[in-house]
């Protein structure tokens, strides 16, 4: 077992839980509020596993910078279809990690070729709306 792995182990989960918080502060654009606050009246607990669990521990891992695990949460959540709320979310996590909006564009773009031209255009229609949200828009192809 490595150090890394002992170390999550020998954590409270109020630690997970304030590792999840520095972690997610890093990429959330003060979106952390909105996140949790939509599941304070119905799944607190999912609130907290998002934090502790998909922050404090896996997000908070070294070997991939924030700005590449975003790419990958791109592509898996554009694959999957269904996740626009968590694309929006995401979407703007990766602006937040230091993603263009035309690294965004090309990324959804290459999800076509892997998952469909239905789910790389949902995606792409969520980037739309973040981007419009944030004055992003046009993008300009090859900027």
């Amino acid at each position: 077992m490595d150090a890394r792995a002992d170390k999550s182990e020998s954590t409270t989960r109020d630690e997970r839980f304030a590792r999840g918080l520095d972690v997610m502060s890093q990429v959330d654009g003060g979106l952390r509020e909105q996140v949790l606050g939509s599941l304070a009246d119905i799944s607190p607990e999912l609130g907290h596993q998002v934090v502790a669990w998909g922050f404090g521990e896996i997000y908070s891992r070294p070997e991939l910078a924030p700005r590449d695990r975003q790419l990958v949460t791109l592509g898996m959540l554009t694959a999957l279809g269904g996740c626009e709320p968590q694309l929006e979310v995401h979407i703007n996590f990766s602006l937040n990690a230091g993603l263009t909006p035309q690294e965004i564009v090309e990324a959804l773009l290459h999800s076509a070729g892997y998952c469909g031209f239905p789910r790389a255009l949902n995606a792409t229609m969520v980037a739309k709306k973040v981007f419009a949200e944030r004055g992003l828009l046009p993008v300009e192809p090859g900027a």
